[in-house]
């Protein structure tokens, strides 16, 4: 049951608190508390009631765990439900470990800060504090997957004669080619069974004339355009689409400043 604990300050930030579990979620919900500045909202297990919360009180912010255990939704998932409920609500996302496809994805949901349970959790409170104030709060390690995202090129329109060569979800499989994902990290992505998307690639090679996920990319980038010769025999489309390819440009090896750095990101509709 969702606990509101009352607070005489009106100017305390509305903070809703949800964890991966009823637990978990009231000891945060007590611990942030203590905190003379935020009057806190437990979260209730269920997506239904937890949005109705949302609904009704319209928090400042909501600090969710990206793998809410009990929720039946997905962490990401849940940002976008807040956000389309109460679109006021600056969302602080909670990760277990500061991955890149973790950070990429919780902003793309429409977080605006990411907290690693590994940083000291007294830093908790700042990062509410900034995201409430408008700032976006990630580490320089962080808001270093955010740039790399943002500076890939833009994908070709897969369009001949005005009309697409490739389905929605197709297209989702290519960005996610593009990324230099495995297939099991596509799957994961969408929400699909590896078998799915092999043969989501297989289709996809058909229909752009290609016979390997490189290929896939290179036209992706307009580095090279479909062939009119007939599909690849299947045997090398298995190789080619159960291959993951391996990103060349990537950089690696960036230490992660041991201090968030709050920054202010434009927003981009790109």
């Amino acid at each position: 049951m969702a606990h509101i604990t009352a607070l005489p300050n009106q100017d305390r930030v509305r903070v809703l608190a949800a964890d991966n579990t009823s637990m978990s979620t009231q000891l945060l919900v007590e611990a942030l508390g203590r905190e003379a500045q935020f009057q806190m909202i437990e979260s209730p297990s269920s997506v239904p009631a937890l949005l109705a919360l949302v609904k009704r009180e319209k928090p400042q912010v909501a600090v969710l765990s990206a793998k809410p255990g009990e929720t039946g939704v997905g962490g990401y998932d849940l940002v976008r439900e807040i956000r389309a409920e109460s679109p006021s609500t600056r969302v602080v996302m909670l990760l277990d470990a500061s991955e890149r496809a973790s950070v990429i994805e919780a902003f793309r949901a429409g977080a605006r800060g990411v907290f690693c349970r590994t940083e000291p959790f007294r830093l908790l409170g700042k990062c509410i504090q900034c995201v409430h104030q408008g700032q976006v709060w990630a580490s320089s390690g962080e808001l270093h997957y955010v740039l790399e995202a943002l500076a890939k090129p833009t994908l070709a329109n897969f369009q001949i004669n005005g009309k697409s060569l490739l389905s929605v979800r197709e297209l989702d499989v290519v960005r996610c080619v593009a990324e230099g994902l495995t297939n099991r990290e596509i799957a994961q992505r969408l929400k699909l069974t590896e078998h799915t998307v092999k043969n989501y690639l297989f289709r996809i090679f058909d229909k752009l004339g290609v016979s390997s996920r490189v290929e896939v990319v290179l036209y992706a980038l307009g580095n090279s355009t479909p062939s009119n010769s007939a599909a690849p025999n299947t045997r090398r489309e298995s190789q080619s689409a159960g291959a993951p390819l391996k990103p060349g440009s990537e950089k690696t090896g960036m230490s992660k400043a041991g201090t968030p750095l709050p920054v202010m990101i434009r927003k981009s509709a790109t």
